[in-house]
Formats: C-alpha cells, structure tokens, sequence
C-alpha cells in the first residue's frame, strides 16, 4: 500500500479534534483505513521503449523478419489469475516484486534460457502477413532480449541480422520488462516470391502511450529498399509494394501529424500569420521560417548538434519563447515597429532553426542515420512538415483577412484575444521546461 495513503488515513482520524470535521465519525475513519491497507497491490506494466521495427527480406523460400518489439507489447495481456493478496500472477517470461505496494515486473532470465521461443511465438502470433494467397504460416528462427542501455543496433538489415547472432539473452542485472526490447527472428515459407503484402499487429497490451508506438517497417524485396513508417498499435494492415512514392508517403503523413499534434509548432505558425499585415509579409515569414527549420532538421538528424536531454530541454525552452515572442511582435502591429520583408525574413529563419532541431529529435527515434533511402525519408518528412504548415496558414489567414476587410474594428481586438492566450501557454510551458532541465542538470 502507497505510505502517501496511511498518512492521509491517519491526518484525517487527527482531524477529527478539529472543529471543522467534528461530524466526522472515528469509526467511519478507522474503516477508511483498513479498506486502504486491505487494497490488492497494484501492477504497471511500464512502456519505456516505444519503438518497433520490422525488416523484411525477401528470400528464395520466402520471407525472413527481423522484428524488434518492446516486451510489454508480448507479456501484458497474458498476467496470471488473482492471487490472495490481490495481484496476478506473473505474466510469461516474467516475474514480479512488491515494491512499496507497486508491483514491478522484471525479465525472467531463466524461462528465457529454459525455452526463449515460446516468446518468440507470442510475436509471431501477434503479427499477420498476408499475400493474395492468405494468411502467411511464421515459423521463429531465434529469440533474444535486451536492455534499453545495451540494445545493439537495428537500423538497418545488417545490424538487425547481427543482433540477432546470439544464442541467448546476457543480461548483468535482471531487467525490467518496460526497459527491455524483444528481437525475433521469424521465416515465413513461400513457394513463390511476392511483391505485394499486407502487415498488421493484433497485439493491444493497453498501456498507457501505446497509441504513440512509432513503427518503422522496411521491406528489402527490390534494389532499393523501402521505407514506412507508421504510428499506433498497427492493427489497420498495412500494405507493402514496389511503389517508392507510397513508403515516401508513410513519412509524409507523420510529417503533417506532427506540426499539427506538436501544440508549441502549431501556435508559433498560428502567430507567424496573426503577425503578417500583408500577404506579401505573411509569404516571406513562411520562407524564412521553411528555410530555417529545413536546415538544422537535417543537421540535427545526422548528429551535427548535441542530443543529450539538457540540450533537448533547452531547445523545447526555446522553441516555447519563440512563441512568446512571435505574439509579441504579432501584437506591435499598432506601433508601427515592424522590420521589413529582409528583416522578417532573417528573424522567421533563426527562429526556424530553432524549431528545426524539435523536428530532427521526432524523426532520430522513428529514422536510424544508417536506414536505407535515409534522404527520401528524411525530405518527405519535411515536406509533410510544410504541408502541415500550410495548412494551418490556409485556415488563419483568409478569416483575419474576412475580420479586416468586413470587420476592421474587431481586427485588433482578434489579435488580442488570439496572441495573449498563446503567451499564457508559451510561458506555463517555460516554466515546466526550465524545472526540467534544472532537474537535468542538478
């Protein structure tokens, strides 16, 4: 049981001397008590590890996969019946300890050595391949598990096919399940090669986050590799072919999704038009803020700038003022002390780059440096950045143009009421952030 909860049970018995809850009764306190202390432990699966990679490489008799899953995603569902005490009993491949009343779950390493493929088999089973012919039979190769500290590569096919070398699971200390990623090595048998497939996922251990799972799946059936990426549980199939503009698509689409889901991108392009008092303006603050963001996207993903979490903290910081001052200067319009279209130019670029590295740490955890077609991916997901972008700019800027031309005398009061709400939010965010990073720091 949580001890926060005892000395919330014991306060409120204290409390009852107080003339404030003298209606209370001790009796009804004393029973609060033991329903707390008489509580079933309670178990969290933690999803640390949010990231699944599928390679696929076409072979003569058929289609060898190289998946790494996070082992939540295998040994969630499948807890045990209700013990005495309340817990369950321990998933496959794990074993639980009751740590002030929250019960852990770690790797069971014996099970593991005893018979690893009964794991891998909960991955084969959790995945669907299927061809024109039906539903492809899997048949698991090997299995092996590790830590979020020492996972060997998987980027690419070769660093997939040599983490999965080994005969069994290493581990220096037992691991926690949520810190651990699961790597199988799965033969699907054809009598034929096929260039069009179709993947989907049944597996749904309901944790928190998992709506947020970043897929990766790449298909190695042509000279050039293809590259999907794709976000959730992965339960609508997904269909591979030999069209490259379609795994352009995927990173796309997850362009588009993040500037329009990341809220700190999303008010910064918001205050970017309420600023604009022509559209000529508005035009050069979008290529000055496109030319900004598209340079340290790239420099950011291939390693030019540090990644370590106070760096991250301090850009997140950063790119939060950025809102405050985009409102700001939204907001000077009235004074007249606005530069011109060159100084809006070079002011929306600095302020891009900045967002620039936000978008290349997104795209470091869904993209390895060394994946194949690495440029297609990496321009495609920043073409879905613009287009999200511009989507935003279509939506704003045609109804401030509405309020000037048939409501000029509202037209600042809207600035208003749009700017200072974004600098409310910029500066909660600020302030989070910076208890972040001296947290970091310290």
């Amino acid at each position: 049981m949580p001890i926060a909860a005892v000395l919330i049970a014991f306060k409120l018995i204290a409390l009852t001397h107080s003339h404030h809850l003298r209606h209370l009764q001790r009796p009804l306190l004393l029973s609060f008590l033991l329903m707390l202390l008489s509580q079933p432990v309670t178990a969290h699966f933690k999803l640390n590890l949010n990231i699944r990679i599928l390679h696929i490489d076409h072979q003569s008799d058929g289609l060898m996969v190289y998946l790494r899953v996070p082992m939540p995603y295998l040994v969630a569902s499948h807890l045990g019946p209700e013990q005495s005490d309340g817990s369950r009993e321990p998933a496959p491949y794990t074993t639980n300890a009751d740590i002030n009343g929250e019960l852990m779950h770690y790797v069971d390493a014996t099970a593991l050595q005893k018979d690893a493929r009964g794991l891998g088999q909960l991955a084969a089973d959790g995945h669907t391949f299927s061809a024109d012919d039906g539903q492809l039979v899997p048949s698991v190769v090997n299995v092996l598990v590790h830590t979020g500290d020492d996972q060997p590569p998987f980027s690419t096919l070769s660093e997939a096919q040599s983490a999965l070398k080994g005969l069994q699971s290493q581990f220096q200390t037992v691991p926690f399940v949520g810190d651990s990623v699961v790597d199988v090595q799965i033969h699907y048998p054809l009598q034929r090669s096929i260039s069009t497939f179709e993947i989907s996922s049944k597996l749904d251990p309901k944790l928190p986050g998992q709506e947020n799972t970043a897929n990766l799946i790449l298909d190695y059936g042509s000279k050039e590799p293809l590259v999907y990426r794709i976000t959730g549980l992965m339960h609508e199939p997904v269909t591979i072919d030999r069209s490259a503009w379609k795994a352009a698509r995927t990173f796309v689409v997850e362009g588009v999704k993040h500037i329009l889901g990341g809220y700190d991108h999303l008010l910064f392009v918001v205050c970017l038009v309420l600023g604009a008092m022509t559209l000529a303006s508005l035009a050069w603050r979008i290529t000055g803020f496109t030319i900004g963001h598209s340079i340290t996207l790239s420099l950011g993903f291939f390693g030019f700038v540090p990644t370590s979490t106070w760096f991250v903290l301090l850009v997140e910081i950063g790119i939060a003022l950025s809102i405050i001052y985009a409102a700001v200067y939204a907001l000077r319009k009235a004074s007249g002390k606005q530069p011109g279209l060159m100084g809006t130019l070079w002011m929306t670029a600095l302020v891009g780059m900045l967002h620039g590295l936000g978008f290349s740490f997104v795209l470091q955890e869904i993209l390895g440096v060394s994946a194949p077609n690495i440029w297609v991916s990496l321009l495609s997901f920043n073409v879905g950045v613009e287009i999200g972008q511009l989507a935003i700019v279509l939506l704003c800027w045609p109804i401030l143009f509405a309020i000037a031309k048939f409501l000029p005398a509202w037209l600042e009061r809207t600035r208003w009421l749009i700017a200072l709400p974004c600098i409310g939010l910029a500066s909660l965010w600020v302030g989070q952030r910076t208890v972040a990073l001296v947290a970091n720091i310290l």
